[in-house]
This record gives structure tokens, sequence and C-alpha cells, in this order.
């Protein structure tokens, strides 16, 4: 960060004040890996934590971005603030996002009452950039009332946003054949919601009829496991006409309420979670980034050439590299 007004201290301030500029200075300086960026994380933090945080992800192609710019319509006429977070694929030639999303979105762009941020995977699995949650926190600490999360395309194990996000939902549209057994596999568990988008589609309520008998098929072992369980529902959408938005809009009210029941428990021991997960990855970046700094370029080559002229096999290379970084030895 550069001297005067993008000091940790004067963002912070800008920051709990709602100022734009300086939360999109943050951003950037977070992107960047900046020093001074987590300083003002720091500062930021105690002010986090009453956003409602909806993540929503799915295949490619079922239109996540338009049900996203739908629901923002949709909060910003019920008088709340938004912020969204787009994870985008990173770009292969320039290393940045793809933004799309907020071409798709640019209708708000100059509503004050919507901030929106386009952050790039840069290789990161799961769906999720390791700048998403500190994003998240500056939107929330702008004030930000509810905060989407729009990932890229998933798979069976990409599941990360529900570490970020309070209420997940999950979207697919007819037609995509294999996508329920998709979620058989691995995005059940995430889904707090599912969205059949695009349901005036052939097929349309085919999907919908699969889905809701997967969540019936296991809604027993759930509700065995905890009676007050969460039963996930089966919206059907066409967000581009902006039909079946209100009730889904209306779905995330009812699950957000879920979560504050129970003198907040569930929601108590949801941050929990979140935490854990959340305090696992940052510690996990931070061992990168020493390794990074111990070992030289040179060093990992020198042990690439050793595995290739087949004077070393990985697993030993890999430790010789281990004990570099502890510095027990040379690498």
């Amino acid at each position: 960060m550069s001297p005067g007004e993008d000091r940790p201290a004067a963002l912070v301030q800008g920051i709990l004040e709602g100022d734009v500029r300086s939360a999109a200075r943050l951003m950037r300086a977070i992107d960047d890996h900046d020093p001074g960026a987590r300083e003002a994380l720091k500062q930021i933090y105690p002010h986090t934590g009453r956003a409602h945080v909806v993540g929503i992800t799915g295949p490619p192609g079922v239109g996540k971005s338009t049900l996203t710019d739908r629901l923002v319509e949709r909060y910003r006429s019920d008088g709340q603030t938004v912020g969204v977070v787009a994870v985008d694929p990173t770009s292969p030639f320039t290393g940045g996002a793809i933004l799309g999303d907020r071409i798709r979105m640019q209708r708000h762009a100059t509503d004050p009452g919507v901030f929106i941020r386009s952050l790039a995977t840069r290789g990161q699995f799961g769906g999720l950039t390791p700048s998403t949650r500190a994003v998240i926190d500056v939107l929330d600490a702008m004030g930000k009332a509810v905060i989407i999360v729009e990932t890229v395309g998933v798979g069976q194990d990409e599941v990360d946003v529900v570490a970020a996000a309070h209420t997940t939902l999950i979207v697919t549209v007819p037609g995509l054949g294999d996508d329920v057994q998709a979620i058989k596999a691995g995005l059940y568990e995430i889904g707090d919601l599912f969205v059949v988008n695009k349901c005036a589609r052939e097929g349309a309520a085919k999907t919908v009829s699969e889905l809701r008998a997967l969540i019936e098929l296991n809604r027993r072992p759930r509700e065995e496991a905890d009676p007050e369980a969460w039963v996930p529902a089966v919206y059907g959408t066409e967000a581009l006409a902006g039909e079946g938005v209100a009730e889904l809009a209306a779905a995330i009210d009812q699950h957000r309420a879920w979560l504050l029941a129970d003198d907040g428990r569930r929601l108590a021991a949801w941050r929990r979670r979140q935490l854990r997960q959340g305090l696992l990855d940052m510690v996990r970046e931070e061992l990168w980034r020493v390794a990074r700094t111990r070992l030289s370029d040179e060093g990992i080559e020198a042990g690439v050439d050793r595995i290739a002229a087949g004077r070393d096999d990985p697993y030993s290379a890999a430790e010789k590299l281990r004990d570099t970084i502890l510095g027990r030895g040379d690498g």
C-alpha cells in the first residue's frame, strides 16, 4: 500500500463508513498479497459477522450470473445493500479474471448500494480463491446486508463454497443428463436449496421431480441424526425473465431464520465450522508462502532433473525439499 490515504488505519475507517474506494483499494491489496492488507483485515475483523452470505454454485452455463443479477435486484427492491463476489476462471493468458460476471451485472454498477468484485481462481480447486474470505470480510465490514458469492462450476469434490456461505444454492438446468448423478455423488451434502433454472425448457418438471425424490430419499437419515435438521427444497426459476426469484429469495430468508432459531446455536455451530476451515486454509497458505521463500527455483529444478534422470524418485525428492524448508538441508 502506498503512503497516506492507503495506510491501514485510513482504509479501515473508510471501509467502516462504507466508502467504495477504500474497499476497492484494500481488495486490490489483498489480491496482490500486499503486507499492509493483513493489518487492515485484522482491524476490520471485529466489525464483521452481520451479513448473510449466500453461495451460488453449479456447472457452467446454468445461469448462475443471471440468477445472481436477479437476486441483487430483488434485495435492492427490499432496500437491502448487497455485495457480490464473482469468482471467475483464471485467464490462461493473463492470469486475471474473465470478467463476464461484471458485464452481465453491469446495470447494478452505478448503484451505490451494490458492490461487485471479481476474483480470479488462479488455479485454486474448490471453486474459491484464497482471497475470497477476506473480500467477504471487507464487504461485511462495509455494512452490506447480503453478500452473494458466485463460484466457478463445481465437481464432486469442489465444495469449498459451503465453508464461506450461510446458505448454499446448487443451480442446475434441465437436459444436463448426468447432473443429478453429480449431485448424488457429492453436491447434495452441501446444498441448502436446489434451483432448476431455465425451467421453461423441456424436461424441467422431470429434473425437479428427480431432485425432490433425491431429497426425500435422504430425508430420514437427516432427521434421525437431527429431528430439527434443515431439509433442502427445490425451486424452479426462469432467471432471465425474473420468474421464481421472489420465491427463491423467500426460501433464503427461511433458511436464515432457521439458522438464527434455537437461540442462535445453529448459527454458532456453523460459524465454528467455518472458522476452523478458514483457519486451516490460512495456515496452509502461510506454510506454502514460507516454503516458496525458502526454496530456490534452482533447487526445485535440480530435484526435477534427478527424477528425470532416474537418480531419484519423487517421494525422496519431496522429502529433500521438505528438509530444505525446515532448514535441514540444501535445495
